[in-house]
């Protein structure tokens, strides 16, 4: 790809979207720049040698794809601010809970070419899950780059708006349900006799390993928990108590009223 592309904001996502771009070779530290209100934040990004400023104009006047990586109570302000430097064509990449594709084109223009974004904290590690929806005004050749873009740090697809609610319950805020689940059996296996960082590493790298299982092999997870659920076994003992305890209808139910807290915070 040889468009520049700007960041406002160097905060936590922002900075592992960027190390994400650059060390894939999907854009070089030279066609990347960086806006903060804080100058110790390019810390996180050092190591790439981008262009940094605090002054957001200076990135909005160079940046041909410009991603919004600021809280979502600010993008009233900072868009208002930028809006009159916008680029020719650029399209502006929104990575803000709660702000609908109506409400950006509002604050941007209804010129302006907009993705909205929904991607999750295990961007950090290169292995987040990004949903995308796409303004009719960008092309399908921008939407590729796009694309890309949020493929270099872990998966990304297209989806249509009204499911942004259900993206934000099932990836966007399910990282925190997971950690409870990785904590919750790594106390029982302390509880075992198990010293605790041993117990956080069996439980997560398990966590991991069906995850990618679950990926890689294509297979139903009913299919996968069956596989491991041998006849009398201890698996179906302990599947059998989780039924009994709710388990699968609590975690429906949390995504249910997630997805809900999403639909308020979009009014």
């Amino acid at each position: 790809m040889n468009k520049i592309v700007g960041f406002i904001g160097c905060g936590n996502m922002g900075s592992a979207m960027m190390k994400g771009m650059v060390s894939s070779g999907i854009i070089t530290s030279d066609q990347l720049w960086v806006a903060d209100a804080f100058a110790e934040s390019f810390e996180k990004i050092k190591d790439l040698h981008a262009h940094t400023t605090l002054d957001n104009k200076e990135v909005v006047k160079h940046a041909d794809i410009l991603i919004l990586s600021v809280k979502p109570y600010m993008y009233e302000p900072v868009i208002s601010n930028i809006k009159d430097c916008f680029k020719e064509n650029v399209i502006v990449v929104a990575i803000a809970a709660g702000k609908t594709m109506a409400q950006l084109k509002y604050m941007c223009g209804v010129d302006t070419k907009i993705v909205r974004v929904m991607p999750n904290t295990p961007a950090m590690v290169q292995e987040g899950m990004s949903a995308l929806v796409k303004d009719n005004l960008v092309t399908e050749e921008e939407m590729n780059e796009i694309v890309s873009i949020f493929n270099s740090f872990g998966k990304a697809e297209i989806i249509k708006e009204d499911l942004m609610d259900a993206v934000v319950a099932v990836s966007g805020s399910s990282p925190a349900y997971v950690y409870m689940f990785i904590e919750a059996m790594a106390d029982a296996a302390v509880a075992q006799g198990m010293p605790r960082a041993q117990a956080y590493k069996f439980a997560a790298q398990a966590v991991l390993g069906s995850a990618k299982m679950v990926l890689e092999t294509g297979m139903h997870p009913g299919a996968l928990k069956d596989n491991v659920c041998s006849p009398g076994g201890t698996t179906i003992d302990a599947v059998m108590e989780l039924e009994k305890t709710g388990f699968r209808a609590s975690v429906m139910q949390a995504m249910k009223v997630c997805a809900e807290k999403s639909k308020e915070m979009s009014k």
